[in-house]
């Protein structure tokens, strides 16, 4: 029976972690519909190299000091209990390679590619695994003091404040740094909309998403025996609220429309083995209202050129994630209890901190020293033809 339990932990987790390793496709599919023409090759190359680059820092570094284990040892230790300690590592890589997959819509268009690749090996082999440790292993004493000055540790069941957050607001000093597109805002106040190239990919990518996130949230519990079913329907109630509310607020806008599950699922991470499914609902709706609102203030009177709105839609709507699951996880509420708002208000301003921290120390020095942006002439070409010398679409067939 102890053989058929390890087995079962093991392909649980290994299906949990190819769900999420699937949302990697989304998140190039979601970035590609959304770029410009010329950017789309650059879209679906950086996400690919971008999880290639996490895989090695966090085997080797990121995991390591996350938990305090390594794999320096031999196939036939790595191999025991079905490997479960190998698909946990797979499944929590994928958390992590979700960083710099964020950060990569923020940065779309006009970013080098270089320099990227460098900025992704430090995230994930510092700046992410630092609040990992923190909030998913008890480094350093914090969630024992915490608990000790609120009666609760700082809940992140799936990660609204650990991954979203922390990638949304690493993001947002990259943007800043990185300045917006050429001819995005003119001198005499217009705006150049930049509309997104195909709408039907966008689509597909938000879809991808979507499935692979039911992973991303029932498989962190681990092991078959702490399965929730509440889980999933308060992941997929959290992902109706936030398409709801996008498509009020956003006017119809497809774009909007197909960020706002992925907004009311960001929020949901936390709380979502807590949460009655109503409250999880209303969690989505306000993430969903959260990402319209504020992705237009940025891009329209702000003025801050984060291409994909990552900062709304991870870095907003995962702080809000964070709290809610304060809010909403409590008895009085529906919910499961044993949660405090004041923990979770501490563990998600120390996310949101350690993260522009970070974010602004990787870019600056990245910054001051290599450079982020493409060239003027590279960025008027695109970054397919600039970095990758081909375009998605040829315009012409060989003449030969």
């Amino acid at each position: 029976m102890n053989a058929h339990q390890q087995g079962g932990d093991a392909l649980f987790i290994l299906l949990g972690a190819i769900m999420v390793l699937a949302m990697h496709a989304g998140f190039a599919f979601l970035e590609l519909g959304t770029v410009r023409k010329k950017n789309q090759v650059n879209a679906l190359v950086k996400i690919l190299v971008d999880f290639s680059v996490s895989t090695v820092v966090y085997f080797l570094v990121g995991y390591g000091v996350a938990y305090g284990t390594h794999f320096l040892v031999g196939a036939e230790t790595l191999a025991q209990q079905n490997g479960f300690a190998l698909v946990k590592f797979f499944f929590l890589l994928t958390f992590a390679a979700a960083i710099p997959a964020i950060v990569s819509g923020g940065i779309a268009e006009r970013a080098k590619f270089w320099p990227q690749l460098l900025a992704t090996a430090a995230i994930v082999g510092f700046v992410y695994l630092f609040f990992e440790g923190i909030a998913w292993n008890e480094h350093f004493g914090i969630q024992a003091g915490i608990a000790a000055l609120t009666g609760a540790a700082f809940h992140d069941f799936a990660g609204s404040v650990v991954v979203h957050a922390v990638g949304g607001w690493i993001a947002l000093p990259a943007v800043l740094l990185l300045g917006s597109r050429a001819n995005r805002y003119r001198k005499d106040g217009a705006i150049s909309a930049h509309p997104p190239s195909n709408i039907p990919f966008l689509a597909l990518g938000a879809w991808v998403l979507v499935v692979g996130w039911f992973g991303f949230n029932v498989m962190s519990a681990q092991t078959l025996d702490k399965l929730s079913g509440l889980v999933a329907v308060n992941s997929l109630m959290a992902m109706v609220g936030g398409t709801l509310a996008a498509l009020v607020l956003g006017k119809n806008d497809p774009g909007f429309v197909h960020n706002g599950p992925l907004a009311g699922l960001v929020a949901v991470c936390a709380g979502s083995d807590l949460m009655h499914p109503l409250g999880a609902l209303v969690v989505g709706g306000v993430a969903g209202s959260i990402f319209v609102v504020m992705f237009t203030l940025t891009q329209n009177r702000w003025k801050i050129d984060d291409v994909l709105g990552v900062w709304p839609l991870h870095g907003l709507c995962g702080t809000w994630g964070g709290i809610a699951a304060g809010i909403f996880g409590s008895k009085a509420l529906g919910g499961l209890g044993g949660v405090s708002l004041w923990a979770q208000l501490m563990g998600t301003a120390m996310g949101v901190l350690w993260a522009l921290l970070g974010g602004a120390l990787v870019y600056g020095v990245l910054k001051a020293t290599l450079g982020l942006r493409l060239s003027q002439e590279e960025e008027f070409d695109g970054a397919d033809l600039s970095i990758h010398k081909i375009s998605a679409t040829p315009d012409r067939e060989v003449s030969w």
